[in-house]
């Protein structure tokens, strides 16, 4: 089976959302974004190199739990780095101004 091959961002989004339907995986990748970049502002801010130690637990820890226990999927950040860690934030975005909720509805 050949891997879809995207070409952007805005075509890799769609399929992003579509791999985070379920609400506590969206809150557990929103918890982690979040607490990414207030750990790298943070770290920046103070001159802390001791903050950036724990960035692996934000950024893999809480979306992986939500993969699998939630979602029941894998994440696409092995196939799709740059695309996904950029649709985490997008994500984090989305939901923070409203354009994206937390509950998905499927029809």
């Amino acid at each position: 089976m050949s891997e879809k091959k995207f070409k952007s961002l805005k075509e890799f989004y769609p399929f992003y959302l579509s791999k985070h339907t379920n609400t506590t995986s969206r809150g557990l990748h929103f918890i982690g974004t979040g607490l990414v970049a207030l750990t790298l502002f943070t770290g920046f801010l103070f001159h802390q190199s001791r903050f950036f130690l724990v960035l692996p637990l934000f950024v893999f820890g809480f979306p992986w739990i939500g993969h699998f226990f939630f979602e029941k999927n894998k994440s696409t950040f092995f196939q799709y780095p740059v695309y996904t860690l950029a649709s985490d934030f997008l994500m984090f975005y989305d939901l923070l101004n409203g354009k994206q909720s937390f509950v998905v509805k499927n029809d």
